[in-house]
């Protein structure tokens, strides 16, 4: 597989799943919860368990999705729909950025529920519907892509996906065990606003993508 290959999937899957961990969501708000409680280690810990659950998923779409991949019929959807999809979050995400969006703060009765943080990450994630909507959707489109250069492809994908989400949430629960300042919500915006510019053009890529197929 060529090595241009695997550095695109793993920057387009950091790039979209770095926008997809920073929108407000139950993960946020346990990790911010948790670090206040705990102290830094929260944050990586509570990934472990995000990775644990989405690691299972990719094995189970993996698995089921692995007959579909040589059409071009796949391709052609997978430019399309994943290239809508893209730029549909994309505007979303720039749209908070642009707003008057704010960093969430910690929730005391989520804080008071968890009993153990590895678990704590896992149902954070199931408690949100967007997690189910972006692996439904996008997720299983991006896995398609990735599954055209092998196992090789869904590692890689795996490796950017999980390791995006890792750095954020550990950057956030540095902020709050250090007490600096550095991401207010001014800086929040301006993150939400590069990330949504980034995944549009990511989506043009993808359409360009089918549209080769397409004219080819």
């Amino acid at each position: 597989m060529p090595e241009a290959t695997i550095v695109l999937i793993f920057t387009t899957s950091f790039v979209v799943a770095l926008s997809g961990a920073m929108m407000p969501g139950p993960l946020l708000a346990i990790t911010i919860s948790e670090t206040m409680r705990r102290g830094f280690w929260a944050g990586p810990k509570l990934m472990v368990g995000h990775g644990i659950l989405e690691m299972a998923l990719i094995a189970a779409l993996t698995a089921g999705l692995s007959e579909f991949v040589k059409s071009n019929l796949v391709s052609i959807i997978i430019g399309l729909v994943g290239g809508i999809i893209l730029m549909a979050m994309g505007v979303m995400t720039a749209k908070q950025g642009w707003g008057k969006t704010t960093m969430p703060t910690a929730d005391p009765r989520v804080s008071g529920r968890s009993r153990m943080v590895v678990l704590s990450g896992i149902l954070g994630s199931i408690s949100n519907p967007y997690w189910f909507i972006w692996w439904i959707t996008l997720g299983t489109i991006y896995l398609l892509w990735s599954l055209k250069a092998g196992i090789a492809g869904v590692a890689t994908f795996f490796s950017g996906h999980i390791l995006a989400d890792l750095a954020w949430y550990t950057l956030v629960a540095f902020i709050i065990a250090t007490g600096r300042k550095v991401m207010n919500d001014t800086v929040y915006r301006g993150l939400l606003l590069v990330c949504g510019l980034g995944l549009i053009v990511l989506g043009g890529y993808f359409i360009m993508s089918a549209a080769r197929f397409l004219v080819g």
